[in-house]
């Protein structure tokens, strides 16, 4: 009897592959874009097993075309493109890699803040391009950091990691989640709050949560009309938790005073987009993870997952385990 086969449709690490190679006949497309679609499926139709990033949708109908399949292992924590339901009725074992790239995304999403609050792209830009003449008062004037307040929405691995950030910045710290952090709340001097009432003190407003139906466009026209005129919106969890149009209209009338996104509902984002061309958002390309350091241990702990599953012994990081009898 062969090995097992693992198809891996986009560019990883050399090591994951040569890991992989030890358990598995390993199909590996070294490609920075997106295969066809054709293709995708054509090597998914083979395939025991599925090393993918998130942009990869693994969906009804492509699971219609993966007769063999038993494994999906995310290099992600997300894990919205896949039919969690569907592979769970197959029989299919979903993973994750959450830990890794903790305190890496926490960096990008502090650092995001920071950006936004201190007009750096702006700034830089204006350089660039030749505007800049000398000093004035009030050239390029933001909003302090230090000793803001700072609301942080869902607060999981990351959000924890984001608050340790903002105590060296002596930030007051409001958090809202499902369930009370009374450890963080003790160390960090956090304050729980309703979603509400953090919007309507915070400085700075910066979302940690996963997608899902009941996070789907949780800050829409009535959260944004909460928050203070002077206040930021930070996003670098999913482009679906905020309704779009309600944060354009917003920020079109000035109801906060700017945003930083790393992520959007359609990525990328199409030419024309009202974002574009808006100086009070910072926008970047859904890059929370993007360390080599940090991607390279995401693919390895993906490639680990997919070696426990076909070895028959139980990965770490199970997404549904109601597979596992």
């Amino acid at each position: 009897m062969g090995k097992p086969v693992v198809f891996i449709p986009s560019r990883v690490p050399e090591e994951t592959v040569q890991y992989l190679s030890t358990v598995a006949d390993v199909d590996y497309r070294d490609e920075e874009e997106m295969l066809d679609e054709e293709d995708f499926l054509e090597g998914v139709s083979r395939a025991d097993g599925l090393l993918i990033y998130s942009r990869n949708k693994i969906k009804h109908d492509v699971l219609e075309r993966a007769p063999k399949l038993k494994a999906v292992c995310n290099i992600a924590v997300g894990y919205d493109n896949l039919d969690l339901e569907d592979l769970t009725r197959r029989g299919i074992a979903a993973t994750n890699t959450p830990d890794v790239l903790t305190e890496t995304t926490a960096d990008l999403a502090f650092g995001l803040l920071i950006a936004a609050a201190r007009r750096i792209p702006e700034a830089d830009h204006y350089v660039k391009s030749g505007q800049w003449s000398g000093w004035l008062p009030s050239l390029m004037l933001g909003k302090d950091v230090y000793g803001a307040t700072l609301g942080i929405v869902g607060y999981g691995r990351i959000g924890s990691a984001i608050a340790r950030r903002a105590r060296g910045f002596e930030m007051k710290v409001l958090y809202c989640n499902p369930e009370r952090i009374l450890g963080d709340e003790q160390q960090l001097g956090l304050e729980y709050a309703s979603l509400d009432v953090l919007l309507r003190r915070s400085d700075f407003v910066l979302l940690q949560v996963p997608l899902t139906p009941r996070t789907w466009g949780m800050i829409g026209e009535r959260e944004l009309a909460l928050m203070k005129k002077d206040a930021f919106l930070i996003n670098s969890s999913r482009g679906g938790v905020v309704n779009e149009d309600a944060l354009i209209k917003a920020l079109t009338e000035q109801w906060i005073a700017g945003a930083g996104l790393d992520v959007f509902a359609q990525e990328p984002l199409l030419a024309g987009h009202p974002f574009l061309t808006m100086k009070n958002v910072v926008t970047l390309p859904h890059i929370g993870s993007a360390t080599r350091e940090t991607r390279a241990a995401m693919a390895m702990k993906a490639a680990v997952n997919m070696a426990f599953i076909l070895r028959g012994e139980r990965p770490a990081n199970l997404l549904n385990p109601a597979v596992w009898k």
